[in-house]
């Protein structure tokens, strides 16, 4: 409705001026009014006075008001051409103000979004750079028949695996960010599922780990999306199976608390440092325990995936007394828990 206004001030592209002719128009319009209700007209040299004035007033005034647009105007220059630290000086409580606020919020918000621009493109190009480079040096040296034929067509799998790993952990990133990824909600019991991904974890980890898995009570069921919960429990095994010994153990727990489904893995390795938790789940984040290996996205999607079933998902200290099967050699080590709720919420 506010739209459908006049806006006779439009075409003028001075705010000065603006108030300028708001000031002049109000107090002539005053003027006239005294003219037709009292007959009284004040003298020439009184008008001319007034209305310098007035002018002046309002050129004084208008500069604190509309700096705050000029630097605004400004910095959204420098902003198109790349330069997002440019601020506005907010110090007015008024809708200005306001507006300059918001404007270093957007800033903000726009030079974090460029840095992790460039941070994902760095990372990726590293992840990628690794393996291609790998695998270009194996094929040249079964080429050239310096390597027996076999082994390197081995070698060659796997890092084309690991290629098609980050291709595919990239696609999930992008999915998530354009929240164009669905969860398929069904009931079923957690045993079966940690089972099969402990089995491809044992396959995968190359090493004299040992994976054991609890579950109290034995049926214990859970309602979510089976294969990204498959996928975020296969994240949590890699990811402490590659930090633990070589012959350390993993151990899954699944039980119920006050409801809610809790899923544990423990390793045998360093831990994590309380104030380094809340970064292992940001992307390109290995942690200072990581010795190789990984791409350090697999917990930042888990906790997107665990967000999408609107569980909660957190690195703990080891407590041996929460559940069955935890002895005193788990008091070292890094605890991930992921907390569920027993039935999807609307």
């Amino acid at each position: 409705m506010n739209d459908m206004l006049p806006r006779p001030l439009d075409p003028i592209r001075s705010i000065k001026l603006k108030l300028s002719i708001l000031l002049l128009g109000s107090g002539g319009v005053g003027i006239c009014y005294l003219w037709l209700a009292f007959g009284w007209l004040p003298s020439y040299t009184t008008t001319a006075v007034a209305i310098a004035l007035v002018l002046l007033t309002a050129q004084v005034l208008s500069h604190g008001m509309t700096s705050p647009l000029r630097e605004m105007t400004a910095a959204a220059r420098a902003m198109a051409r790349g330069d997002y630290t440019r601020r506005v000086r907010a110090t007015a409580r008024d809708e200005v103000g306001q507006l300059a606020t918001a404007f270093n919020q957007m800033a903000a918000d726009l030079a974090a979004a460029d840095r992790q621009r460039r941070e994902l493109i760095a990372n990726v190009s590293h992840e990628l750079r690794t393996p291609v480079t790998a695998l270009r040096a194996v094929l040249e040296n079964a080429v050239d028949g310096v390597a027996p034929a076999e082994p390197a067509l081995r070698t060659a799998l796997d890092h084309t695996e690991r290629l098609a790993q980050l291709v595919a952990d990239f696609l999930d990133l992008s999915r998530l960010d354009a929240g164009a990824l669905t969860l398929r909600r069904e009931d079923f019991e957690l045993a079966p599922l940690l089972d099969e991904a402990v089995a491809e974890s044992r396959a995968a980890a190359g090493r004299a780990v040992r994976f054991e898995v609890v579950v109290e009570p034995a049926g214990l069921a859970v309602n979510a999306d089976r294969a990204r919960l498959r996928q975020v429990v296969l994240n949590l095994l890699d990811n402490a199976a590659r930090h633990g010994p070589a012959e350390g153990r993993v151990l899954v727990l699944a039980r119920t608390e006050e409801g809610r489904r809790v899923l544990e893995v423990r390793d045998d390795g360093p831990g994590i440092p309380a104030d380094q938790r809340d970064r292992v789940f940001q992307r390109f984040t290995r942690g200072e325990r990581a010795a190789g290996g990984g791409t350090g996205l697999g917990l930042a999607i888990a906790r997107w995936l665990v967000d999408l079933h609107g569980g909660e998902i957190t690195v703990t200290d080891p407590n041996p007394a929460t559940a069955a099967g935890v002895g005193p050699e788990d008091r070292a080590g890094c605890v991930v828990r992921v907390t569920l709720p027993a039935r999807s919420t609307p």
